[in-house]
C-alpha cells in the first residue's frame, strides 16, 4: 500500500499504521494485514475497480443489520481501499456447522417488500443489477440470467448452441419456478467456502457479499457449487427453516447465473458446465 493511503487510514483510525503482512488467496483484491502502533490489527483489502469497495461494505451493513449472523466490522472504505475489522479464526466443527446453517436461515427471515436491493453491486468482479421488481420470476429471468446472458454475447462466448438453449430455459423458467414462490430474503448472494469463515468462538462470520433481497434457495444452490458444504450446515438451514418442496429439481436454474459469470469471468472452460446445467430442464 502506498504512503499516502496507509496516512489517510492512520487517520481513520486515530493511530499510526503500517503494513504487517499480505493475505494470499484472493483473486479481485489485494489483501493484507496491517496493525496499529498499539498492536490493534485490521484486514485491508484494495485494488477493486471504482465503488467495489463501497457495496462490498454497504453488503456487510445490510447483514449487520439483520441481527442474525455476524460479518467483519467495517472501518472505514474509499475508492481504492477497504479496511475492516480483522477475524481470528478457529476451526469448522461439526457444531460449528450446524450452528452456520441456523444462523444463515434465521438470516433468510429477514424480508423486504420487493425483490432487488437499493443499489446495483457486482458479482465477483462482474455488474449485478438489483433494480427491484415484484415478482421473483421476472427479477431472475432479467436481472440475473439475461443480464449475464448479455454478457456472454457481449464477450464473444454466445453459440448457436447456447443461443437455442437458453430460448428453451426462458421459456420454461415459469414452470421451473411455479410452486416456490416465497417473500423476498435477504441473502448473500455469493456464498461459496470461500466468502465465510469461522472464527475463533466458533461463530460463522460472512465476508464478500453480493447482497440483494432474492429467493433464499439461490443462496442455498450457490453453495453447492464447488462440491457443497457439510452436511452439518445444511441439517442446522432445514432444522430452522427448510427450503420448499422441489428445492432439489430447482437448484440447477440457480447454478446457472454463478456458471454464466464464471464463463463470462474466466472463459469458455465454464462452457460445457453452462450446457449441462440448461440440459437438465429441457
Amino acid at each position: 500500500m502506498n504512503r499516502a493511503n496507509l496516512e489517510i487510514l492512520s487517520e481513520k483510525v486515530g493511530e499510526k499504521l503500517h503494513f504487517k503482512t499480505g493475505v494470499g488467496g484472493g483473486c479481485i483484491a489485494d489483501s493484507s494485514i496491517v496493525e496499529s502502533e498499539s498492536g490493534k490489527k485490521y484486514f485491508l483489502k484494495q485494488g477493486c475497480a471504482e465503488g467495489m469497495f463501497s457495496c462490498e461494505a454497504n453488503g456487510l451493513r445490510e447483514i449487520q443489520k439483520s441481527n442474525t449472523i455476524k460479518t467483519p466490522h467495517v472501518i472505514t472504505e474509499g475508492g481504492d481501499y477497504l479496511l475492516m475489522e480483522l477475524i481470528d479464526q478457529g476451526r469448522k466443527t461439526p457444531e460449528a456447522m450446524y450452528n452456520f446453517g441456523k444462523a444463515f436461515g434465521q438470516m433468510h427471515r429477514t424480508t423486504h417488500v420487493m425483490f432487488g436491493f437499493y443499489e446495483d453491486n457486482y458479482i465477483g468482479a462482474t455488474p449485478q443489477e438489483n433494480t427491484k421488481l415484484d415478482t421473483w420470476l421476472d427479477f431472475y429471468f432479467i436481472h440475473r440470467l439475461l443480464f449475464q446472458y448479455k454478457l456472454i454475447e457481449k464477450n464473444g462466448y454466445l453459440t448457436s448452441e447456447l443461443k437455442s438453449k437458453f430460448k428453451h430455459i426462458e421459456s420454461k423458467l415459469p414452470a421451473i419456478l411455479s410452486g416456490s414462490e416465497e417473500e423476498p430474503a435477504l441473502l448473500h448472494g455469493d456464498l461459496w467456502a470461500g466468502n465465510y469463515l469461522i472464527d475463533s468462538k466458533g461463530q460463522a462470520v460472512l465476508i464478500d457479499p453480493a447482497v440483494y433481497f432474492g429467493h433464499r434457495e439461490a443462496d442455498l444452490a450457490m453453495t453447492k457449487l464447488f462440491g457443497g458444504f457439510s452436511p452439518e450446515f445444511y441439517e442446522g438451514y432445514n432444522d430452522f427453516s427448510a427450503l420448499p418442496e422441489g428445492c432439489l429439481y430447482r437448484e440447477n436454474i440457480y447454478l446457472l447465473y454463478h456458471v454464466f459469470n464464471h464463463l463470462n469471468l474466466f472463459g469458455t472452460g465454464y462452457y460445457s458446465q453452462a450446457v449441462s446445467l440448461m440440459n437438465s430442464y429441457l
